[in-house]
């Protein structure tokens, strides 16, 4: 029979006892009864109890025991403990167990209609703030995108309007914003979550090998091509294909990857026959792709069958309200992952945080928490296990020797070649940090510094 009460289990052995109990809360709670904690755990497996009373001495069984399976089995279900001998010590050892509370024998019925109304209280308590975490969850990570400010809000938005449409997308932002992060969003978020996402990196792959990558090959095309081996766009075959860092696409790449989409089919490297592909594409970019079509080193047609719908990533600096809301959740990442027992930032260590730049964005975010919450000696993240460059970067950026001087006149190549060679002595000369810093990729800074040196 349906019923709308909450569901209550009483564990007992003496028969007796269960059926005075059950006689008692029968009109508010639907009563389930068991003399023993066999009976009860398959009890607990096909019905979701709100809550359990349970006798801390069972014939054979010890009720602590029982109480910590019932947990198990049932972590939501509060637990009342009933016991005839009423000690402090077995008290306080079935709530450490995990019992809400405990009700000495011989039970006084009024008494267990409150503790019942409470325990009742408390598992309802529990799903509310269940609920509401999933709630936040919602608005605030979105397959791990965390923020929520308005340009994060937007972005959320957009994710949602496109994840089940086959338009291409084009994400664009500075390095370390989660550009892959939204794609990952959009694909399992959407209608094809159930097939692949592969991503590939046009920066990290040689021009050469590229194409092999992105098209596969057939047996024979070239030396060492022993056997045919598809390509990434036939192996995400009704899933999506991940573009990053687009712009440093060969321009020979580019018009194969145009035909692509725009006759969905593919041609392996040392093939004749074409393979009908059904791919959605989501590229990525930290460049101006207008600026590169202009030069010339991207297609303008390509650029707007790519641009179809363009998501925009903020930079950290333009959400600083988000910043808060990451540092606890990677607190509680990488306390996970280190097993480590961080409860918080200190204050000035988060203001700290909140006034920095960033020019790595989340990522260097990411990197500034992992490194303090392995270098913290207590439960507190402080100043002192934050990286020093936060602390220099105020004085940096007052400090006239590290200033550039531009004169009129000068030409904008000028300019950037006294900016770029500036930034690099200041990073020590680590590649990686002058492009994050500012806001290129690194085959363009190393084509910039072999630009500007022959000079």
């Amino acid at each position: 029979m349906m019923t709308n009460k909450p569901n209550v289990l009483i564990l007992d052995d003496e028969s007796t006892i269960c059926k005075s109990l059950s006689f008692v809360l029968e009109d508010d709670y639907q009563v389930y009864t068991a003399t023993d904690p066999e009976e009860a755990y398959v009890l607990v497996t096909r019905v979701t109890f709100a809550f359990a009373l349970i006798d801390l001495r069972l014939g054979i069984h010890d009720g602590i025991d029982v109480l910590k399976r019932v947990k198990q089995l049932s972590p939501k279900t509060v637990v009342m403990i009933m016991t005839a001998y009423g000690s402090i010590p077995s008290a306080l050892q079935a709530m450490r167990s995990g019992a809400f509370t405990y009700i000495s024998k011989p039970i006084d019925m009024e008494e267990l209609k409150v503790l019942a109304a409470k325990a009742l209280e408390q598992y309802q308590l529990q799903h509310r703030v269940e609920w509401l975490n999933e709630e936040i969850q919602k608005v605030y990570d979105v397959h791990g995108l965390i923020g929520q400010s308005v340009p994060m809000r937007q972005v959320f938005s957009l994710i949602e309007k496109v994840k089940n449409i086959d338009s291409n997308v084009l994400i664009t932002g500075e390095s370390g914003t989660g550009k892959e992060l939204v794609a990952r969003a959009i694909h399992f978020s959407g209608t094809r979550r159930e097939k692949g996402f592969y991503a590939i990196n046009c920066a990290a792959i040689p021009a050469h090998l590229m194409e092999s990558e992105l098209f596969g090959y057939e047996k024979g095309a070239f030396t060492g091509a022993t056997s045919r081996k598809p390509g990434i766009i036939e192996l995400a075959e009704g899933g999506t294909l991940f573009l990053d860092e687009i712009g440093e696409l060969d321009l020979a790449l580019q018009s194969k990857l145009l035909r692509v989409i725009q006759e969905k089919k593919v041609t392996p490297v040392g093939g004749q026959q074409e393979k009908s592909v059904d791919v959605r594409i989501i590229c990525a970019t930290n460049k101006d792709l207008k600026k590169e079509v202009q030069n010339g080193s991207f297609r303008e047609d390509l650029y707007y069958r790519l641009n179809v719908i363009q998501i925009t990533m903020p930079p950290l600096r333009e959400r600083r309200e988000d910043i808060p809301l990451l540092v606890r959740h990677l607190i509680q990442k990488f306390n996970k992952k280190m097993s480590k027992q961080i409860k918080e930032i200190a204050p000035d260590a988060l203001e700290l945080l909140l006034s920095y730049s960033y020019p790595g964005n989340v990522r260097e975010l990411q990197n500034i928490i992992e490194r303090s919450i392995a270098l913290s000696d207590s439960d507190t993240i402080t100043v002192k296990d934050l990286p020093s460059d936060l602390r220099e970067e105020t004085s940096y950026a007052v400090d006239d020797n590290k200033l550039i001087p531009v004169f009129v006149g000068e030409t904008m190549e000028q300019v950037e070649r006294k900016v770029i060679m500036a930034t690099l002595q200041a990073m020590d000369g680590n590649r990686r940090r002058t492009a994050d810093v500012l806001g290129i990729g690194e085959r363009t800074l190393r084509d910039k510094l072999k630009k500007y040196r022959k000079e």
